[in-house]
């Protein structure tokens, strides 16, 4: 068992951080750490290997420590409350705690950053990216019932060329171009920003969109 455990720990390693993996080499902010068990949460889910630096070295930790952290960030950061579970692997380093989250039936779930504040998160690539309202609404609708296609959406290829021809255009901006209702146009946008080939910039009066 410890030979199957060490062998997926240096695949997961050397696979790298992406949108279901992260390398913490120590916990020390529960309200950072609420961030991206959130977006883990709120996107596909996710794996964090606490004991393992970015440059995917082991440095090991005492895991009873990082879960008291973790269930700081989960009691008192994240609402609601991210449900996660833990695994740890002894290695000649040092021993790592694998934090599993899957991705959440209850979904938004939102992170504290300081009182009264609280903002919903995504994975996008390797980073926990903050939402929009209109992201945060998405996650609760049930996806469009739409047969399987082998090609990309020609609604969704139409919206990129606009980014690519625009740079950046608001919501209103593409139901006019691309001849869409407000509710078609704002899914859209959502699929690509999970996708992370487009990037939400919500610090505007009026949230707009970029390609990432």
């Amino acid at each position: 068992m410890k030979t199957n455990h060490m062998l997926e720990l240096q695949l997961l390693i050397l696979q790298g951080e992406g949108e279901t993996l992260e390398f913490k080499q120590k916990i020390t902010h529960a309200d950072r750490i609420a961030r991206t068990l959130v977006s883990f949460a709120n996107t596909r889910g996710g794996q964090i290997l606490v004991g393992v630096k970015d440059n995917g070295s082991i440095s090991g930790v005492d895991p009873e420590e990082e879960k008291y952290t973790l269930e700081k960030a989960i009691t008192f950061f994240c609402d609601p409350p991210v449900k996660v579970r833990y695994e740890e692997i002894d290695t000649e380093d040092g021993t790592i705690l694998k934090v599993i989250i899957p991705e959440s039936a209850t979904k938004p779930h939102v992170a504290k950053l300081k009182d009264n504040d609280w903002r919903s998160y995504i994975r996008v690539k390797d980073e926990s990216v903050q939402t929009s309202k209109l992201v945060e609404k998405s996650l609760t609708l049930e996806p469009e019932p739409e047969e399987e296609k082998p090609l990309p959406d020609p609604q969704q290829l139409r919206i990129l060329l606009l980014l690519q021809k625009h740079q950046k255009l608001t919501v209103k901006q593409f139901m006019h171009y691309a001849n869409l209702s407000k509710r078609r146009a704002q899914r859209l946008l959502v699929e690509l920003v999970l996708q992370g080939v487009v990037r939400m910039h919500d610090k505007e009066k009026e949230p707009y969109y970029t390609l990432s």
